[in-house]
């Protein structure tokens, strides 16, 4: 089961997607403080010498948890598969879209000039522009950039991370959304 729940602190901000595993373990040790969403997954456990009836687990798609769990405002790991996403899979050169075996993260500053690994500072290029642009600024190269970098906050970064995101966990996400992210949803 790939199903991803979408894990809060009991303040309502987003912490990460744990799997269903995990999610039980925190119904079954009563740190779960309130769900929202549909229920996504049900787990059905032994029979019950006394009573003879099955017993269950219901876990729902998004599960706040109690006790001090630190909304973490630091900027999100840069991963290709993140960036990729990011920009739609889309060359924001050529303005092609390409599976993620054929694109590449480019610097437009190129690194050996200085630029840097940051959200900020990159973008998706397919092989072919990104060779063509080689060590040079979009400028220098004769090329323009379709959109402009930004940094995912979290809410952005959870979305871009999971490729499964359900529709009540979509809802919930869609609050914190940066502009950049509200404009592609």
């Amino acid at each position: 089961m790939d199903i991803k729940i979408l894990k809060l602190n009991k303040a309502g901000q987003p912490l990460s997607w744990i799997d269903y595993e995990q999610a039980a373990l925190l119904y079954s040790r009563d740190q779960v403080a309130w769900t929202f969403g549909d229920v996504s997954v049900r787990l059905r456990g032994g029979y019950s010498r006394l009573t003879g009836k099955q017993s269950t687990l219901e876990i729902s798609s998004v599960i706040a948890v109690k006790g001090i769990s630190k909304f973490n405002r630091r900027v999100p790991p840069l991963t290709n598969r993140a960036l990729f996403a990011r920009d739609q899979f889309m060359c924001t050169y050529c303005g092609r879209v390409f599976p993620a075996s054929e694109l590449t993260r480019d610097h437009i500053m190129p690194r050996a000039r200085g630029g840097r690994d940051r959200w900020s500072e990159v973008t998706t290029a397919c092989r072919s522009c990104n060779n063509r642009k080689g060590c040079r600024t979009p400028e220098e190269a004769g090329m323009k950039l379709l959109c402009i970098p930004y940094v995912p906050n979290k809410n952005d970064y959870l979305v871009l991370q999971n490729r499964r995101v359900l529709a009540d966990q979509l809802e919930f996400l869609k609050k914190g959304f940066s502009k950049h992210m509200k404009a592609s949803y």
